[in-house]
């Protein structure tokens, strides 16, 4: 929602207003404000701020008898950067330098990640464990697409682990060619799927980058021109995703693109309940679940309760490494670090 633009736009065109047309200027300033708010409504329309202007609008054009249809002012110049080249060229690649200079404040980050027996953290810290089988979708927006692929853990198990991840970086006009990163188990590239390890031959190629952080265990993903970074790492036989992406990212989809596991979480009728694994599994193995998790997640949130229901359902001392691995890129990623335990 870009209202605090056009609030911006409409008060540096009516600031310095004065002389006999002052209200002929006037007038062509609130309907280029009335314009930029009808060309933000369908992103605004449950924003207050954006409420606000458009019944303030209406009431300042009766109060100063504009006619609706008629003359607006004219786009406001970009101040030159410090090197006087318009800013516009030099950091449209950078969206919180971008971000930053349109709104007079840094961008809202929100965070989800996927791991383990599929157990997802929304971008609304809601956090369910999936029994999904087969391609789903974590993300799909105008700018990302992601999607997992579940497999069961062994032959007939009801366990299911993320075997194979493919994420698409969408073509960005002076940022970025479109983008193809796919992982599965056992082969973790640190490049695309072009061999290339970044956005491509545009200005802001650089701006979408690819880095090895631990030989096929760890790949890290920044994206600056969407102000989002993506870790993919791969514990025993199961890979996981965590995502920080700018809130306005996140929220750049249409109705018709409602099924994405980060934003709603897993379909009610997918969802599995944690508690469930241990009672027939006997205590004998809960209890050494809970021990080898808590070497590594000393807190019993959300993260250890998973950790004890990948290690009961597979057998497979290694999910500790998935749980606390996802617990470390929350703490790395999330803009507020209350929100990093969540307890059940």
């Amino acid at each position: 929602c870009k209202i605090l633009r056009c609030n911006s736009e409409y008060v540096a065109a009516t600031l310095n207003l004065r002389g006999s047309n002052r209200n002929a200027a006037y007038c062509n300033a609130l309907r280029s404000y009335s314009h930029c708010t009808r060309k933000t409504a369908r992103t605004c329309r449950g924003n207050l701020a954006y409420h606000s202007a458009v019944h303030g609008i209406e009431d300042l054009m009766i109060q100063n008898n504009c006619s609706k249809e008629g003359p607006t002012s004219p786009p406001r110049p970009r101040p030159p950067a410090p090197n006087h080249q318009g800013f516009e060229s030099l950091d449209i690649c950078n969206y919180e330098k971008s971000f930053l200079y349109k709104h007079g404040q840094p961008p809202s980050y929100q965070h989800c990640a996927a791991f383990g027996d599929p157990h997802i953290r929304t971008f609304h810290d809601d956090f369910h464990t999936c029994r999904v089988e087969g391609s789903w979708p974590l993300l799909d927006n105008d700018y990302l697409f992601v999607q997992a692929t579940s497999s069961p853990v062994t032959k007939g198990s009801n366990a299911t682990v993320t075997s194979k991840l493919t994420i698409i970086f969408k073509n960005m006009k002076e940022c970025i060619d479109q983008k193809v990163y796919q992982a599965e188990i056992d082969n973790l590239p640190a490049a695309f799927e072009d061999g290339s390890v970044n956005g491509g031959e545009r200005p802001g190629g650089s701006s979408l980058a690819i880095r090895e952080r631990s030989p096929g265990r760890h790949v890290e993903i920044r994206a600056e021109y969407i102000g989002t970074t993506i870790a993919i790492r791969q514990a025993g036989r199961q890979l996981s995703f965590s995502i920080r992406a700018a809130e306005e990212v996140a929220r750049a989809f249409t109705e018709e693109q409602d099924l994405q596991l980060c934003v709603g979480g897993c379909p009610r009728s997918q969802r599995i309940s944690r508690s469930e694994c241990c009672r027939g599994s006997g205590r004998a193995a809960a209890e050494t679940a809970r021990a080898l998790c808590k070497e590594r997640l000393p807190v019993e949130d959300v993260y250890f309760q998973s950790c004890v229901f990948d290690v009961v359902t597979s057998g497979d001392a290694n999910f500790t490494m998935a749980a606390h691995g996802a617990l470390e890129d929350a703490r790395v990623f999330l803009p507020n670090a209350e929100k990093l335990h969540i307890f059940q």
